[in-house]
C-alpha cells in the first residue's frame, strides 16, 4: 500500500469527519405523509463514517460540524455523545429563537418496502453548518497540535454552500500539510446542487477538492456527475460487462488524478427496495483492483447509510491491515450489516463484520 499514515501514538485522533449532522425522523413502516409518530436518530454522510469507525471498529474519533444552540441542537449533541465521538469541535451558533439566522437540519426518510422505494425529504436550508467559515475552527490546532491520522469529508458537505466548499478545501489542505490522510466520498445529490449551479457547479467544486484527496469513494453516478468521467452503459444495475467498463473508467480517473492512491465503489443491483445484490470493488495504485465477496439477494431493512458504512469499513481495513483486498471486504461486509438495521448509522460489532467476511450465516448466536 502507498498510504503513509501518521503513527497512532503521535495523534489524538484516528479519524475526524467534517460535515453536517441532521436529525433523522423515521416513520418506521409508515409513510412520511401519513405518519403520526417518528423514531429519531442522527445522521449525515460524513458523520456516519466517523461514527462507524468509532462504534464498530473502536477508533478514536471526532466530528467537526456546527449546530444551533437550542433544544434540537442539544438533542443532536446528545445523540453524537452516544456515538462516542468527541464533540469539542462542534461550533455552536446562538439561536435567534425562530431560526431566521440559522437552524438545525432535519431529514425525513421512509425506508421503502418491496416495489415501493425509499423516500428522503430533507429540511436543511439555512443550517448552521451551511454558514460555516474557515475561521470557526482552529485547524492548525486539530491537525498540527493534536494530530489526526485520517480526515474524511465529502460532496454532501461541499454542496451545502459556497462557504462549505471553501471550508472543505481549507481543512483538506491543512490536513495534508500535517501528513493526515484525506478521504472523500463524492456522494452526488442533485437536490443539493440544483439551486447553486447544478451539475456544472458540482464538477467545478469537486474537481478542485479532488486535488487534496488520497482515497476517493463514489459510485458510477458520482464519478460521472461530480468529476465528469463517463462509464459506457452504466446504471444502478451493473452487469459483469459494465463492471469491466467501470474499471476502465477508474483507470482514467487514476491517470487524471495521480494523487489518488485508492479508489473504491459499492456495486448495487436493485431488485426491490428490500432485495438488493450487493458488492464492491476497490483499486490502489500499487496492487490494482480487488473485488469484495458478492452478496446476491441481500435482504435490506434500511438502505440509507450503507455506503457510509462501506466507507468506514474500507478505511478501517486500509488503516489497520494495509491491504486493499482485506479493506474492500471489511467495507462490503460492514455496509451489508448496516442495512439490516434501521437508521443511518451502523450498530454492527467488529466481531460480526469479521464473521460475515468468513462466510458465517444467520444462525442464532448463543
Amino acid at each position: 500500500m502507498t498510504l503513509n499514515l501518521r503513527p497512532a501514538h503521535e495523534c489524538a485522533y484516528d479519524i475526524v469527519s467534517l460535515g453536517e449532522v441532521m436529525l433523522r425522523l423515521d416513520p418506521a413502516e409508515n409513510r412520511i405523509r401519513t405518519a403520526r409518530s417518528f423514531n429519531v436518530w442522527e445522521g449525515g454522510g460524513e458523520y456516519n463514517v466517523a461514527r462507524g469507525l468509532r462504534r464498530c471498529f473502536g477508533k478514536r474519533g471526532a466530528i467537526i460540524t456546527a449546530l444551533v444552540n437550542d433544544e434540537v441542537g442539544k438533542l443532536l449533541e446528545d445523540l453524537i455523545l452516544t456515538s462516542g465521538l468527541d464533540t469539542q469541535f462542534i461550533h455552536w451558533v446562538e439561536s435567534d429563537g425562530v431560526g431566521r439566522n440559522a437552524r438545525n437540519g432535519l431529514n425525513f426518510t421512509e425506508r421503502g418496502y418491496g416495489i415501493r422505494g425509499a423516500v428522503g425529504c430533507s429540511d436543511r436550508g439555512n443550517t448552521a453548518i451551511s454558514q460555516a467559515n474557515i475561521n470557526d475552527i482552529d485547524w492548525d490546532h486539530i491537525f498540527g497540535t493534536l494530530g489526526v491520522r485520517w480526515l474524511h469529508t465529502g460532496g454532501i458537505f461541499a454542496a451545502l454552500s459556497a462557504d462549505t466548499a471553501a471550508v472543505a478545501a481549507h481543512a483538506m489542505a491543512t490536513a495534508k500539510k500535517y501528513g493526515t490522510i484525506v478521504s472523500y466520498d463524492l456522494n452526488y445529490r442533485p437536490s443539493l446542487w440544483k439551486g447553486i449551479g447544478g451539475i456544472e457547479k458540482a464538477q467545478e467544486v469537486n474537481r478542485e477538492l479532488a486535488r487534496y484527496v488520497d482515497v476517493m469513494i463514489g459510485n458510477e453516478e458520482d464519478f460521472t456527475a461530480s468529476l465528469g468521467f463517463e462509464v459506457e452503459g452504466a446504471n444502478e444495475n451493473l452487469t459483469n460487462l459494465e463492471i469491466d467498463s467501470f474499471k476502465a473508467m477508474i483507470n482514467q480517473v487514476s491517470k487524471a488524478y495521480p494523487n489518488f492512491q485508492v479508489i473504491a465503489t459499492t456495486l448495487r443491483q436493485v431488485h426491490t427496495a428490500t432485495i438488493n445484490d450487493w458488492g464492491a470493488i476497490a483499486w490502489d495504485r500499487e496492487t490494482g483492483f480487488a473485488q469484495a465477496t458478492q452478496r446476491n439477494g441481500l435482504e435490506i431493512l434500511d438502505r440509507v447509510g450503507g455506503g457510509d458504512s462501506f466507507a468506514s469499513g474500507l478505511i478501517y481495513g486500509l488503516m489497520e491491515k494495509g491491504d486493499i483486498t482485506q479493506a474492500v471486504e471489511y467495507g462490503a461486509a460492514h455496509g451489508a450489516l448496516a442495512m439490516t438495521t434501521p437508521g443511518d448509522t451502523s450498530t454492527a460489532r467488529l466481531e460480526e463484520v469479521e464473521r460475515l467476511m468468513k462466510g458465517a450465516g444467520a444462525r442464532v448466536q448463543r
